[in-house]
């Protein structure tokens, strides 16, 4: 795809995720309806944390917002859809290209009328490439974009690792990890990873989705963002991290899956990440670190 395409494309996506974000900001603080799918048969997929268990009617609104001010593109360059709130209809597959959509990641802050929440946006290649990515935090106000080989940006200035040095290290984490059978150990290799390479100390930040956790490994350098691969459903989704791989790239930073590979965000059958869990790092020796001491953990319950 040419450069002006995607430019022409990321300029859709961002006034789509603003459009969504000014929705979801006016329906925040109003009462609203709060659905747990995996009470309702209309959804085949649920994960096991309550994060991917939990919808509200302002999901369905932001999504309808984005497919409608995103139509004009999918139509002019054929492309796939692949939306959390819709059915998975295998387009993605056939397509050269897909965009995948996360109308409201992050509902749990968001229904307890907390920062955390993002509309997340991705353009992702049939290969499973991330060529474009925009997540827009409305309750601060801030956008990160990016598209592949062009940089990343936040707001409207060039975006990249920070690269001052500090004395603690930064752990982004879902609340599930809190919960997880092995979190003590893995702490304890986390402290030792930091003692390591010359922190004094680990800070654990669990107030968001999984897009701003990955977007903040290179805002709020020196940090860490991982989840290990498990047997059951769950540990994120494609339009979790699509948008977020190519912005975390593009910034400089560090995202494979726990192993150190390519992260698979076009997984055949399941569009969970479980199989093979996610890894985000502001610098390549931290996220060697982890692939060597925290891989053993993987497929855990």
């Amino acid at each position: 795809m040419k450069t002006t395409d995607l430019n022409t494309i990321q300029e859709a996506v961002i006034s789509a995720a603003r459009g969504a974000g000014r929705l979801i900001m006016e329906k925040r603080g109003k009462e609203f309806q709060i659905i747990n799918k995996s009470d309702s048969s209309s959804y085949k997929e649920v994960g096991e944390s309550l994060a991917s268990q939990v919808v509200t009617e302002i999901d369905y609104l932001s999504q309808a917002y984005i497919l409608e001010h995103i139509s004009p593109v999918v139509e002019r360059y054929d492309l796939a859809l692949l939306a959390e709130e819709s059915d998975d209809d295998g387009s993605r597959f056939v397509q050269d290209y897909f965009i995948c959509i996360d109308p409201l990641d992050g509902t749990l802050p968001f229904t307890e009328g907390k920062s955390g929440f993002s509309i997340s946006i991705g353009l992702i290649s049939r290969s499973g490439i991330p060529v474009i990515g925009v997540v827009y935090d409305p309750y601060n106000d801030v956008l990160y974009s990016a598209i592949k080989g062009q940089g990343a940006y936040r707001n409207s200035a060039a975006f990249h690792v920070e690269t001052q040095k500090k004395q603690r290290l930064t752990l982004m984490t879902d609340r599930s990890f809190l919960a997880q059978k092995f979190y003590d150990e893995i702490m304890e290799e986390v402290r030792a990873i930091a003692v390591a390479h010359g922190y004094e100390s680990v800070e654990v930040v669990t107030e968001a989705g999984a897009a701003l956790n990955a977007c903040w490994v290179a805002e709020k350098a020196p940090a860490l963002y991982f989840k290990h691969p498990k047997k059951s459903p769950g540990g994120g989704s494609i339009w979790d991290f699509g948008a977020a791989a190519c912005i975390v790239s593009e910034a400089k930073a560090f995202v494979s899956n726990i192993y150190g590979d390519a992260l698979d965000l076009n997984r055949k059958g399941s569009s969970f990440m479980n199989h093979e869990g996610v890894l985000f790092a502001s610098v390549v020796p931290l996220a060697q670190a982890v692939i060597s001491r925290l891989s053993k953990f993987s497929l855990s319950e």
